[in-house]
C-alpha cells in the first residue's frame, strides 16, 4: 500500500468518513432547529464529547478560531442534546451512504465484512490522551453495517487526528502556523483554511513571519529545506502515532480492509465531495495524499 501503513489506511477510510459532509446532511441539523452549516458541523462532530463548552471543542479541534466555535456552541445544545444529535447523525449517515453507494452496496456481504474489520481496528485504537478518539470509541456499536463502518472509520480518523495535534504541539506549531505549513506544502488551499477556520489575515501573516524566522518558510511562501524536513517529520510522527490499530488487526486483515475500502473511497472521490484544496488535504489517489 506504499508509504506508512497507517497513512495508506487513512487515505482509504477518510473519504468514507467525509460522507458526513455530503449534500443533504445539513438538512438533518436544520431539522433539529440548528442554524447554518457551522452550527451543524460542530454539533455533529462534538456530540460524542457531550455538552462541553466551546473552549473544550476549540482545544480538541485545534485549528479553529474560538469565535468560529463560539458562534455554534453552546447554542446548538439548546436545540438538541448531544444524544439527540448522535441519533440524527446515524440517520443522516445511513441515508447519505445509501444514496451515494446504492442499496445493494450497503447491504452487501463485502460491506458488512469491511464494517466488522474496521470496528475491530477502531476498538483496538489506543485512546489514552486522545479525547476525540476516545469519545467516539465509547459510542455503542451501530446495528446497521454501513453505519457501523462509518462510525468505525470516524473513530479511527479522530484517533489519528488527536495524535496529529499532539505532534503539532510537540513541534511548537500552533493552529495557524500548522495551517500555513500545510498550505505551503501544497496539501490545502491557504485561503480555504484561513477563511473556513475564521482566522484573519493579521494572524495568518504573523504565523508566516514566525515560520520565516524559524527558517521553515521562504520569502515567496514556499517551504525551505528545513521546512520540508519539519513537515516530513510531523507526517512521519503522525503516521507512527496511528499505527496501533493496524498492528492489532494484523497484516492480512488490514490488507483485506484496504481492498474493501478502496471502491468506497473511489466513489466518494468521484462524487466530488472532496474538491481540490480541501482542508483535509485529501484529493489524489491513495499513497499521494498527506494529512
Amino acid at each position: 500500500m506504499g508509504e506508512a501503513l497507517s497513512r495508506a489506511m487513512w487515505q482509504r477510510y477518510e473519504p468514507v468518513h467525509d460522507l458526513v459532509y455530503a449534500p443533504g446532511i445539513q438538512q438533518t441539523t436544520d431539522a433539529l432547529g440548528m442554524r447554518g452549516f457551522w452550527m451543524g458541523y460542530f454539533a455533529l462532530r462534538a456530540a460524542p464529547l457531550g455538552a462541553v463548552p466551546p473552549a473544550v471543542v476549540t482545544s480538541c479541534f485545534y485549528v479553529f478560531h474560538r469565535s468560529r466555535v463560539e458562534r455554534a456552541l453552546p447554542d446548538a445544545w439548546g436545540y438538541a442534546a448531544p444524544a439527540e444529535v448522535l441519533e440524527a447523525r446515524e440517520r443522516a449517515v445511513e441515508a447519505a451512504m445509501t444514496r451515494l453507494l446504492g442499496p445493494a452496496a450497503v447491504t452487501s456481504p463485502e460491506l458488512t465484512e469491511a464494517a466488522d474489520l474496521a470496528w475491530a481496528a477502531a476498538m483496538a485504537a489506543d485512546t489514552e490522551g486522545r479525547v476525540l478518539g476516545a469519545a467516539n470509541q465509547a459510542l455503542e456499536r451501530p446495528k446497521e453495517p454501513h453505519v457501523r463502518l462509518w462510525q468505525a472509520v470516524t473513530t479511527l480518523r479522530e484517533h489519528r487526528g488527536d495524535g496529529h495535534v499532539a505532534v503539532l504541539v510537540g513541534h511548537g506549531l500552533g493552529p495557524v502556523a500548522a495551517m500555513v505549513l500545510k498550505s505551503a506544502a501544497g496539501e490545502s488551499d491557504g485561503a480555504v483554511l484561513r477563511e473556513g477556520r475564521r482566522w484573519d489575515l493579521t494572524a495568518w501573516r504573523a504565523a508566516e513571519t514566525e515560520l520565516r524566522e524559524r527558517g521553515l518558510l521562504a520569502a515567496d511562501g514556499t517551504l525551505t529545506a528545513a521546512g520540508v524536513a519539519e513537515h516530513e517529520a510531523v507526517e512521519a510522527r503522525t503516521d507512527a502515532a496511528a499505527e496501533r490499530p493496524w498492528a492489532v488487526l494484523d497484516q492480512g486483515a488490514t490488507e483485506r480492509l484496504a481492498r474493501l475500502l478502496e471502491p468506497l473511497a473511489r466513489t466518494v472521490r468521484e462524487a466530488g465531495l472532496l474538491p481540490s484544496g480541501n482542508p483535509v488535504g485529501l484529493t489524489g489517489a491513495p499513497d499521494t495524499d498527506r494529512e
